[in-house]
């Protein structure tokens, strides 16, 4: 859309000009609206879980800039000619249950008919301009937390080629249909957090690439560190790798400094295509511990300390 004029408003906080997990404008001094949009096609085969799974991700968005969804209207793509109807009730059910756990109200929506299903959600949230969490931002110093284990775009892959196991599976799940409210609340409760993400398409270095593009700091990742589902590395030297992987790589490696350290099966995973990743933010070091702390007692059991922002190469990522 770069060669597009786009409209300016003395109100909209933030567009599409920075890779933004949503847009945010301010209808008044202490009054910002939230919105985003998502869908895709499905990840697993239940249909129910699909449309939970759906849901998760397109109201991640919001908490990911710190906001609270309110409303959100469904988007569906069905074959109504090839497929049953009770299919897409499913579909919607699991989305409807999703957002009732999130306190969002299903306003409407609107459907097409297509060959393939697809279903999502645009969401509208609210959030006191003065506290949106952006994706940039960061202080040298700070620590970087990652709230849920990675894995999911390569447990996809494997699912789909017949090969996965019905634990890892469970475990990949498990991880996409849950909200990260409780962890956007605790992290709003700290009031100290300077950057903020989820870990989506673009993988964990994808996003975190985001974090440092254009500004005066970079990132050291501890790949011994950052949260992953059991049995990866298997699947990955399988040759289970979704094609958005070796994308997120291509585009990105040119930032990215690797150590010995770094075994390339992981490196791997670290730009795996999330669905309803985990959020991805940067806090003063002494916070950190005690954040952490705090939300593995309240039920974010993979939320880690995965590394730290430095300024000796800024717009760099060295992995080690």
């Amino acid at each position: 859309m770069r060669d597009l004029p786009l409209i300016s408003d003395p109100n909209l906080i933030t567009g599409i000009e920075h890779a933004e997990d949503a847009g945010v404008y301010k209808l008044s001094p202490e009054l910002a609206l939230v919105q985003t949009v998502d869908f895709f096609t499905p990840t697993v085969d239940d249909p129910y879980t699909f449309g939970q799974i759906a849901a998760t991700n397109a109201l991640n968005d919001v908490y990911a800039m710190g906001g609270k969804p309110l409303t959100a209207m469904n988007i569906v793509c069905f074959p109504v000619k090839a497929m049953d109807i009770a299919v897409l009730r499913d579909v919607l059910r699991g989305g409807l249950d999703k957002m009732r756990e999130a306190g969002v109200l299903l306003v409407g929506g609107h459907s097409v008919e297509d060959n393939e299903i697809k279903y999502g959600l645009s969401v509208t949230g609210i959030i006191h301009p003065d506290k949106v969490l952006f994706n940039r931002g960061a202080h040298a110093g700070d620590s970087l937390i990652l709230t849920k284990a990675l894995g999911t775009g390569i447990v996809s892959t494997a699912l789909k080629g017949g090969e996965i196991d019905p634990q890892l599976l469970l475990q990949s799940i498990d991880c996409m249909t849950r909200l990260n409210k409780k962890a956007a609340e605790l992290i709003m409760e700290n009031g100290s957090i300077h950057a903020c993400t989820d870990i989506t398409g673009f993988g964990l270095l994808g996003h975190a690439c985001e974090m440092v593009d254009g500004g005066t700091v970079g990132l050291r990742i501890n790949s011994s560190t950052v949260p992953l589902f059991n049995g990866l590395k298997k699947l990955v030297e399988e040759g289970f790798v979704p094609g958005g992987l070796y994308r997120n790589k291509n585009f990105r490696i040119a930032q990215i400094e690797v150590a010995d350290t770094c075994p390339s099966w992981l490196l791997d995973v670290f730009f795996d295509p999330q669905t309803a990743g985990g959020l991805f933010f940067s806090l003063p070091a002494e916070q950190a511990a005690p954040l952490v702390e705090k939300m593995q007692s309240t039920g974010i059991g993979d939320a880690a300390i995965v590394g730290e922002v430095v300024s000796d190469h800024p717009g760099r990522i060295f992995v080690y």
